[in-house]
């Protein structure tokens, strides 16, 4: 792993201008209370950064993202807005061995699709219901720090099955809603060299970013999504040579 892990947090930065409820719970915008939770759990081992949607190719340079071990994503209602330049600058990287952490509606977001190949759509509604979050990978290091089976937000967006992603390499975490829903709402992938994880929890007119659980949960997701430097060889290659001889039994039999 890095050290010091150098994530970049983007947001989209659109509710927290536009809407007072937002901003009275995240004056200085989401991407600020979780580049905290960043340092509060990782402290000298994270370098971290953010980046929004208004400043020059949304603050994704190529240079930016070369310096960007775990890129975590936050985006609700400006995901037409993301350049698909920029969009394919992620991907690459993420092939590449930068990690990815979506979060909440990020499961709109382009490259969250582009990377699972599918709409990545749901069931949602808003009704401030308690949310119950089950830890179906006891022992996973996402879910390290963490006390008991379960642990509990008061009021959130529900989101509910069917959700129309690619089976998860892992299931982290398993959402239960007082309406009677439930969600998969921790979830990992692989993709090239590149790994990501998907976590529920986020909608921005609650103050779910400064719950202490959930904040450790990303802290651990981003630990977890971080590069493990190994090579990424994504490129056909013709190989003329063989490594050993290939024997031909038939030519080399005595024919009568």
């Amino acid at each position: 792993m890095p050290t010091p892990l150098r994530v970049t947090v983007w947001n989209e930065f659109v509710h927290e201008r536009t809407n007072e409820v937002v901003k009275n719970i995240y004056p200085d915008g989401i991407h600020a209370v979780l580049a905290d939770a960043l340092r509060e759990h990782l402290g000298t081992g994270v370098q971290v950064r953010t980046a929004t949607l208004d400043e020059p190719e949304h603050g994704l340079t190529k240079e930016a993202l070369k310096e960007t071990d775990v890129l975590i994503w936050w985006g609700h209602a400006a995901h037409d807005k993301v350049a698909n330049k920029v969009v394919r600058r992620v991907q690459k990287r993420i092939l590449q061995g930068m990690g990815l952490v979506a979060l909440h509606s990020a499961h709109a977001s382009k490259i969250f699709q582009r990377m699972m190949g599918a709409s990545c759509m749901l069931r949602w509604r808003e009704a401030g219901e308690r949310e119950r979050l089950w830890i179906v990978a006891p022992g996973h290091p996402i879910t390290s720090g963490l006390q008991g089976e379960y642990f509990e937000l008061q009021h959130t967006e529900m989101y509910g099955e069917y959700f129309d992603i690619p089976q998860p390499d892992e299931l982290i975490f398993l959402s239960w809603f007082e309406g009677g829903e439930v969600f998969r709402s921790g979830c990992t992938w692989r993709r090239g060299a590149g790994k990501i994880v998907y976590f529920r929890p986020g909608h921005e007119t609650y103050p779910i970013y400064h719950d202490a659980n959930v904040r450790r949960v990303i802290a651990n997701a981003v630990q977890w999504a971080a590069p493990s430097g190994a090579a990424y060889v994504g490129k056909g290659r013709n190989i003329p040579e063989p490594l050993n001889r290939i024997e031909n039994p038939i030519a080399e039999q005595d024919v009568h």
